[in-house]
């Protein structure tokens, strides 16, 4: 290495930030989404409280309305959760008239989940807190920042297999 290359590793940091690799994490795609998406389930889940849903009742309506997947085995797979926590939102859900069960008829050892007219209505109220969580949380974008972000997000979601609205897929706005 000669006096004129930089030395390995991370880009030296500003001056005045504190710590032996300041900034580095924080800096990070990562550390931004999972820190801002625990504020935004916090702050989703408040929203769904008065419903009685939680954020994984939604995913699991989203899922089960767009069709993504219809036993619960299916929809415990698009969620990426165990079958067990699929089953607990389900009897949740059957509860409050939101979806109903249905033996497959062509293999009886399958239950395929609907959703109902009650459940629509309630994917509805869940998309439109949703809506309210969004104004605040990109309170402090510009229309233009925030359309690259949902962009952004979008692309990224598109990639995944869960149940989010990336791109090339309908949300459920109406």
């Amino acid at each position: 290495m000669t006096d004129a290359e930089p030395p390995p590793g991370p880009p030296p940091e500003p001056p005045g930030t504190p710590g032996p690799f300041p900034g580095s994490l924080p800096r990070t795609l990562t550390f931004q989404l999972v820190t801002l998406g625990a504020l935004a389930t916090d702050r989703f889940a408040e929203a769904l409280a008065p419903l009685g849903l939680k954020p994984k009742h939604a995913g699991l309506m989203t899922v089960v309305s767009r069709g993504v997947a219809a036993s619960q085995l299916d929809v415990a797979e698009a969620m990426g959760v165990v079958p067990s926590l699929v089953v607990s939102l389900a009897d949740h859900l059957v509860r409050l008239g939101a979806i109903e069960r249905v033996r497959d008829p062509r293999d009886r050892r399958r239950q395929i989940l609907t959703l109902t007219g009650e459940g629509r209505r309630l994917l509805a109220e869940c998309a439109a807190a949703a809506r309210s969580v969004d104004e605040e949380l990109a309170a402090a974008l510009t229309p233009d920042e925030r359309a690259g972000l949902t962009r952004s997000l979008g692309t990224l979601a598109d990639g995944s297999r869960l149940p989010t609205a990336g791109p090339g897929q309908p949300d459920d706005t109406g």
